[in-house]
């Protein structure tokens, strides 16, 4: 093969996500996912008549996930002999995420935790209890339209342990989607592998007032 057809195909190999599954407990780090809820509810959540979407909640950013990552893709829905959580369980975890959401993140990334369901479920607490939010998003009582890098900047401000290069923000189509947080399997801060940085282009993002 011709070193001109080369080099772009193994670019292309090595910035691909690794294969879904995977083994549990085989993992380099996590990344916290916060999603802002107004929007979540705006372009899904109000379809479903979810509870978690109905005024006066004053939910701003919530809970997506804590997702095993490896330095280069990530494993999902691995084997584990580690029980389901019982009901009781993920309803523990309302404060936080929805019911629902906390089982299939159990099923999705925690079963490639290593971790018991309690475990996981713990850590995901832990984490989201280490981060501050901006003081600016909580109780937003009117639309703002924002440079990504601004809410990445209010995060760091507020969480000072926090690097630029440990924090994404994403967006979907106008509006702010999620701020992710990278942690290490201990829970401390850390940088973000090449392809979990990957910031929203857009040049402002919609960020909805909480209801």
């Amino acid at each position: 093969m011709k070193a001109a057809l080369l080099t772009p195909l193994l670019a292309a190999l090595w910035s691909a996500p690794a294969p879904a599954g995977g083994v549990a407990g085989d993992f380099d780090y996590y990344v916290l996912s916060l999603s802002w809820q107004p929007a979540w509810c705006r372009t899904t959540g109000d379809g479903r008549d979810a509870p978690e979407c109905d005024g006066g909640g004053g939910r701003d950013f919530v809970v997506h996930g804590l997702w095993p990552q490896h330095e280069r893709g990530w494993p999902d829905h691995c084997d584990t002999d580690e029980r389901d959580p019982s009901r009781r369980q993920t309803q523990a975890m309302a404060d936080l995420m929805a019911p629902g959401l906390a089982l299939y993140q159990w099923r999705k990334h925690g079963r490639c935790s290593g971790l018991s369901a309690a475990g996981y479920y713990a850590a995901t607490r832990k984490a989201a209890e280490r981060i501050a939010i901006p003081a600016a998003f909580d109780d937003l009582d009117r639309d703002l339209a924002l440079v990504p890098a601004v809410v990445e900047e209010a995060f760091i401000e507020a969480n000072p342990d926090l690097a630029p290069d440990g924090v994404t923000v994403t967006c979907k189509a106008e509006a702010l989607a999620e701020v992710r947080i990278c942690l290490t399997r201990d829970l401390e801060p850390r940088a973000c592998a090449p392809d979990a940085r990957r910031d929203c282009a857009r040049p402002q993002v919609l960020m909805e007032r909480t209801r």
